[in-house]
């Protein structure tokens, strides 16, 4: 039972050590994008009333609706056109999968995935959008102090090889950020963007692929083993198996790409060898163009 202990508290010493850095990179990487003068808000645009909804944490007393709270036990607050439009929920994989880096000298998945998704949210959060996690644990909202907690959620992992994208909490109409190797079941993902679209949410999906993962480099002699532990293969003759590996992986990609298609999203792959600035970019770019 200690060394149980031990190690939780190790993982989160980790954890907690990653988190100013985490946040420091991605403030500099944010930094090199230029936004544009007046930022992403459109002035007088959805001043309208849009729906009422019932009070939530972190929500002022000063927005609820009391004539409508009079009607029963629970408080409401009036929610208008501009506070969904400008909604963005995030959904970065806390799987053991993003752990893997086939090289010192690389970022793991994970790395570069909460870099680009925590500098997305920095420039979100600055051209006047509210940005927060998929599910109930951190609503969108803005501020610096909303930066803070993204950066200390996006710290966390899962042991689990492969994690399920989360699609709860969805605001109507709002938009959404998933970042994943996206090579475990593909079902939940299909689950989660078919209903982000019967919600009218429209997203960016970027998948995050280490090198070799792309180029399979293996000869001979080889052990397969996820990072998670629960999984193992091994086999003399490697090389035989790239084929078809690189056929599946096509498949994935292909898969993924007519799924964004059909709910409205838009797909990209980026490899951590890459720049993450021009991962950013399109991410930024890609948001930018599903506006409204």
């Amino acid at each position: 039972m200690s060394s149980n202990v031990a190690q939780l508290r190790r993982r989160a010493q980790e954890e907690a050590s990653r988190f100013p850095a985490l946040l420091a990179r991605a403030e500099h990487l944010a930094g090199t994008v230029l936004l544009g003068e007046h930022g992403r808000r459109r002035s007088g645009m959805g001043d309208a009333f849009w729906q009422y909804r019932p009070l939530r944490a972190g929500d002022s007393y000063r927005n609820i609706d009391w004539r409508r709270s009079a009607k029963g036990d629970e408080q409401f607050v009036r929610e208008h056109e501009w506070q969904i439009a400008q909604s963005v929920l995030l959904w970065v994989d806390p799987g053991a999968s993003m752990r893997f880096a086939s090289d010192k000298n690389l970022p793991t998945k994970a790395d570069r995935a909460r870099l680009v998704a925590l500098s997305a949210a920095i420039l979100l959060i600055r051209g006047g959008e509210r940005v927060g996690l998929t599910g109930a644990t951190l609503p969108p909202r803005r501020g610096d102090i909303q930066v803070l907690r993204l950066a200390e959620a996006f710290c966390g992992e899962d042991d689990a090889d492969y994690a399920e994208p989360e699609a709860r909490g969805m605001l109507p109409h709002s938009r959404a950020l998933f970042v994943s190797d996206f090579l475990g079941d593909i079902d939940p993902v299909e689950a989660a963007l078919t209903k982000a679209a019967d919600r009218g949410v429209r997203g960016v999906l970027l998948q995050v692929l280490d090198p070799s993962e792309e180029s399979f480099p293996y000869e001979g002699r080889t052990i397969f083993e996820s990072v998670g532990g629960t999984l193992a293969h091994e086999t003399l003759k490697a090389g035989e198996l790239r084929e078809r590996y690189l056929d599946r992986l096509a498949e994935r990609k292909a898969r993924l790409n007519s799924l964004c298609r059909l709910t409205g999203w838009q797909y990209q792959c980026h490899h951590t060898n890459d720049s993450a600035q021009n991962a950013l970019m399109w991410v930024y770019r890609a948001m930018d163009g599903g506006h409204g």
